[in-house]
């Protein structure tokens, strides 16, 4: 949760803006949030308006906009520099914070004009490294699921279906533990789900999935399910407590699970199958990167390509692995 009486007004603002117009995710919402409190309390050092170098002590709930207007460009980069000396935080974490400030001060100037100039208009992107995802081969994949259906796991057929439907179409965590029942169509063999930026999109189900779901619903419980804010009643995936099953709870199962098929724990996660039912589907399925593309949710295309780039390496790996390469 977010406790808003310690912003400064101008930032709530920002925030109701994000919610109600942008139709931004909560999880973005706090994304927003923890990246901007950060800068704001940077600044308040920068400026010289505070002696306190803690973090954690810091206020910003009296940084004025007249404080907000002198902020240039320059102290937008010694923040994206700061943490890089003091956090060594990665592009990634800098790229989004970079993201942040940008949405925000284009809030402050052309959506309320609140100040004039916006100092982020030319802010760029911090350049990210292009690493390979990592992923499961399919030899590790048919052992995965194989293992997840030991019947020794009083919940095997739940923990079954939630990984088949990460191997196979590729779901993002939120979305997986989101699923409602009335989400699925099985005389389409369809389900709806709700992605990055609470946008919907359709996931296809092959018979894999719809015979592991079918199978779970079959004792999935329909007695003594919580009434509560998370509509646990309507919820897929239910917890031992009966309730709206956790991100938490869905990473342990998978860890727990990867362990039991001597896979490395550090390595993979539940992320990590959803990159692994990309690669599957772009290596053996001859998938078009724009379906591909629509199969994920990804915004943009530029994101989808990671995956042209593992057949790539894995073509010049076979390249240099041939016998006669040492000749």
């Amino acid at each position: 949760m977010i406790n808003n009486e310690y912003n400064p007004d101008y930032l709530n603002s920002f925030l109701d803006y994000t919610i109600t117009i942008l139709n931004k995710s909560p999880n973005t919402i706090k994304e927003y949030n923890y990246d901007l409190v950060m800068f704001l309390k940077f600044i308040k050092i920068r400026f010289n308006l505070t002696k306190e170098t803690d973090f954690s002590n810091i206020i910003i709930k009296d940084i004025s906009l007249d404080t907000i207007k002198k902020i240039k460009l320059d102290d937008i980069h010694a923040f994206l520099s700061y943490l890089t000396t003091t956090y060594h935080s990665k592009a990634t974490t800098r790229a989004r914070k970079a993201s942040s400030i940008r949405v925000f001060f284009n809030y402050l100037s052309a959506k309320t004009n609140l100040i004039e100039v916006n100092p982020a208009q030319n802010l760029e992107t911090p350049k990210l490294d292009k690493r390979l995802p990592k992923y499961l081969s399919l030899e590790d994949s048919k052992k995965l699921l194989s293992i997840t259906a030991n019947e020794d796991n009083r919940n095997y057929k739940r923990d079954y279906a939630i990984i088949t439907l990460f191997l196979n179409c590729g779901m993002r965590l939120a979305e997986l533990v989101g699923i409602n029942i009335n989400d699925i169509d099985f005389s389409e063999n369809r389900m709806t789900v709700i992605g990055k930026g609470n946008k919907e999109r359709a996931v296809y189900l092959n018979k894999a999935c719809v015979s592991a779901i079918k199978d779970y619903l079959t004792v999935r419980p329909k007695e003594g399910i919580r009434t509560d804010k998370q509509n646990s009643k309507n919820a897929l995936f239910l917890s031992e407590r009966k309730e709206r099953i956790s991100r938490r709870t869905v990473q342990y199962i998978v860890d727990k699970e990867l362990m039991a098929a001597g896979l490395d724990t550090k390595k993979y996660s539940t992320h990590k199958l959803r990159h692994t039912a990309a690669t599957l589907m772009y290596q053996y399925g001859n998938v078009d990167i724009r379906a591909l593309q629509e199969v994920l949710g990804h915004e943009s295309i530029s994101t989808t390509e990671i995956y042209t780039h593992v057949a790539s390496e894995q073509a010049r790996n076979a390249v240099e692995n041939n016998p006669l390469a040492e000749i």
